[in-house]
Formats: C-alpha cells, structure tokens, sequence
C-alpha cells in the first residue's frame, strides 16, 4: 500500500512527471540487462524428477547469485537463510529418492518478502525501527504452508519500509535495480521490490509477496514477471506486519501463470494443481474507459494496443466500458477514510522513532494520525456499496484488462532526488492496480511488452473469490501474447 488520503487521484497538471524515458529500448549503445534467468516451476520440477538436477544444486545456484559480488544481491535480500537452506535441499533429496515428494514446488528455493515472520528471524518490514524486537516463535501460515509443501526458504527480501510506497526504494538497505536497463538504475517496483528482482536474477525460483494496493502486481510489471492477487481473504495474512489489515493479501511473484496458480494453491490450502485453460474464442474482456487509460507513456499505450490486437485476432471479444464505479474511488478516499488503519500500527512507534523512519514513509504514517472514527466509517460503508455496484458491472464479462502501470520503470537517482517528483510517480504507479484491492478483486499482471525492450504488464481482474476461472483466462491470455 503506499499511498497517502490526499494523494489519491490522477496526476495534478502542476505536478511534475514521472521520469518515464525509454530512450534506452531504441538506443543500440544503451547495456539492456534483463532477460531473466528463470525456469516456469514446472520445468525445473521436471529436472528434478529426471534427475537433471537436485535441490541441493538449485540451492547453491541461488546463493551464488545472491553472493555475486557484481550482482543485485547485497540489495534484494535482507538476509540469507544459507546453512539452513542447504540443510532443508539435502532433506529434500533424500525424500525425493525415497520417492517422497510433496508438491511441485519440493525442493524449489523461494524469496520471503520481510514482512512475513520466520521463526527464529527478526520481521523488520523494510525498516530499521524494529531491529531489536523479539524473532518470531513460528512462522506466518504461508511460509508453513510453503515449507510444509517442500519448499526452501533462501532468504528475507528487502521491501519499500513498511510496505508504505509502490516503486520499491529503501533508504536503508539500499534498492535493487531493475533487471531492464541496469545502466540507468531504473525502480524495481514496490512494495515487494526485492521479491521481484530474486527471481529475475535467478536467487529463487518464485517468492512470497504482499499486495495492499499494488505491491505483487505493480514490482512484477516493471520487472517482467507475472504476479497474482488473491482474493484477500483466501489466503492467510496473519504473521506478517500489517499496513491496512482490510486490503492485505499475501501471493505469489513468479515467472508464469501457471507457476503463480501452484503457489497460489498451496498459500490457500488447496490442491496445487494447474487449472485448465479457457478458449480465448468467445471470451468477454472488458476495458474500462474511466480513469486506468489517463496518462498512460507511448510504450505502455503501444504495448496495450498490441495486445489488445493479439487478443481480438485469438477471437477474444474486446469490449469497452465506461466503468464510472472507478472514479469514485478517489472520491471516497479524499478525506483518508480506509488509511486510518495504516497508523495503528505505528502509534507506540512513531514519534519515538521518527528519525529512524524514511522520511517519506513517516510523512505519509503522519497524515493518517488524525483521520476521524466517522471518516473512516463513511469511507467503509461506501467502500462495500460501491463493491456491489462494480459486481454488477462486470459481472457479464470474463475479466477486466488494462495497463498494471501506466508507465515503464523510472530511474531510481530520479525519484531520490525530487522528493515531489516521487509522490506524482507513486501516485500514478498505484492508480490501477489500487483499484481492485478497494473493491476487493482477484488481479493478475501478465508480461506483454516485446522481448528485450521496457516491461509492460497486463492487469486481469476477476471477481471476487473468481481466482480459479481469472487464473484460467490468465492462462490463456499468456499463451495468447507468447504466441
């Protein structure tokens, strides 16, 4: 989550844009780092069925990226679960000769966003603040559940402090560049900036992330990867420190859909199989025509209007719609409203340590001291009025698509150095996918920006507790563009 009441609206004229350059895709002198290092779970399953490979090798693959002194890893990972991975790979090998496997995700090493507690492991959340709290006595229930189905903890991810911003900066653990265009230095995304660029450089096979109003979905699009929000409430997200306990998902960021729908199972306790695609011919996309397609740069435009070509030519129907529901959003929100949960978890903490905070993350915490009981009531009430209304709006169509981000990754040095061209790109980064955490919907964000030029996603939404049928049309629409 990571914005602030005041802030939530389309980008003022008077405000300073984002630095949205992408001068770098045509420039052929221009370093394009990027192309990621990934294996969908299902393949690198399969290697380790036919012994190609085992846990153990995966595990040293990922902590020698992470260890590559001329890599991202001193700013992906908070910290790294080394000994204790190699000893969970051996176990798992053995296990797996035995002819025990759990799930297709055993003996895969995978990320954890540090906002989820690990037993034995200090939650920081991003932050310097909670250094010297007590380690966690167990783990949240996704990490168990995770664990429990085979998979090996690498590491803690490095996060926007307290999940409180979507473009992924930390000023104290410093920020990982994104895989595209690395000479520039461009934002990974936030919250779950680490996550993503874990498994883009091939430190894990998927990652844990969280998603309030963007967080899995906005660092998958800058950085290439598909993301999924889940209906918030399928998927535990108690154990992980809170930002707004209402819209707080915990998911998967990974390198298909089908890799995210076997995560996804397994952090929801069901059976993590695969679901079947559905035909793209006859299938009803809806496109908003309010507010999501405002100020979107000319290579997001372009790469949605490619898609949406791609789509129509597989015999989807593209229908536009006017989606006024979306535009009261912003409406609702102006006087903080659903925010005044943001500071509960910072009242005892704040003014104590207000100088350990981000300057920018305790400005934002700040503004929600004093949002009114009554406000915050009156924003809830009509939050699920306005649910009700969306539903039947969309309710005759498959999804809904658009752009995630309205534009592609801007440079980190940019954004740091002018503080008010960071709250008008923080404003726009979360516009879209903000949405859809409000009225409580299923997202996926899936890649369809060309090979080797800036990431793009496309946003999916489905209904709510409609997860299973968006990942099946997500499916779809995947092999649809990779086609």
């Amino acid at each position: 989550m990571e914005i602030y009441p005041s802030e939530w609206s389309t980008v003022p004229e008077n405000q300073p844009q984002p630095d949205i350059s992408v001068s770098s895709v045509d420039d052929p002198d221009t370093e394009r780092q990027g192309a990621p290092i990934m294996k969908p779970i299902k393949d690198i399953a399969n290697d380790l069925s036919e012994g190609r490979t085992t846990s153990r090798e995966l595990v040293e693959q990922s902590l020698s990226k992470i260890e590559d002194a001329s890599g991202e890893g001193q700013r992906t990972f908070i910290k790294v679960h080394g000994a204790a991975a190699r000893a969970a790979a051996d176990a798992q090998d053995t296990l797996r000769t035995a002819g025990i496997v759990a799930s297709p995700i055993a003996g895969l090493p995978f990320s954890v966003k540090d906002l989820f507690d690990i037993a034995g492991d200090v939650t920081t959340a991003g932050s310097t603040v909670l250094k010297n709290i007590p380690p966690a006595t167990k783990d949240a229930p996704t990490v168990s559940r995770l664990r429990q189905a085979g998979g090996i903890v690498i590491g803690r991810t490095n996060m926007t402090e307290f999940a409180y911003s979507g473009l992924g900066i930390n000023p104290h653990y410093g920020t990982a560049k994104n895989p595209w265009d690395r000479q520039t230095g461009r934002i990974p995304g936030g919250s779950s900036a680490g996550a993503a660029v874990s498994i883009t450089d091939g430190m894990a096979s998927f990652a844990l992330g969280s998603d309030t109003g963007g967080s899995i979905r906005i660092p998958s699009s800058y950085c290439g990867l598909v993301g999924f929000k889940p209906t918030t409430k399928r998927v535990p997200a108690t154990g992980a420190y809170p930002l707004v306990p209402t819209l707080d998902t915990a998911g998967p960021l990974a390198p298909t859909v089908s890799c995210c729908a076997v995560v996804d199972a397994i952090l929801a306790g069901e059976n993590p199989v695969v679901p079947t695609a559905l035909p793209l011919a006859g299938l009803r996309l809806a496109v908003p025509q309010t507010l999501v397609l405002d100020k979107l740069d000319d290579h997001v435009a372009g790469c949605f209007s490619t898609t949406l070509s791609k789509l129509s030519n597989a015999g989807a129907n593209i229908i536009e719609i006017p989606f006024f529901e979306l535009g009261e959003i912003p409406k609702i929100n102006a006087g903080g409203g659903i925010y005044a949960e943001a500071y509960v978890a910072h009242q005892n903490q704040i003014e104590e340590h207000a100088e350990e905070y981000d300057p920018r993350v305790r400005g934002r915490l700040i503004r929600t001291k004093d949002i009114s009981a009554v406000d915050y009531l009156v924003a809830m009430e009509a939050r699920e009025t306005l649910i009700q209304e969306a539903n039947q709006v969309t309710a005759a169509f498959d999804a809904v698509i658009m752009p995630t981000i309205p534009t592609v990754a801007p440079s980190i040095k940019s954004l740091e150095d002018d503080e008010a061209l960071y709250i008008a790109t923080n404003i726009l980064t979360l516009r879209n996918t903000f949405c859809f955490n409000f009225l409580d919907r299923c997202a996926l964000t899936i890649p369809m920006h060309p090979a080797g030029e800036g990431p793009a996603g496309l946003m999916v939404v489905g209904e709510t507790m409609g997860d299973s049928k968006l990942l099946s049309v997500g499916l779809a629409i995947e092999d649809a563009l990779a086609a």
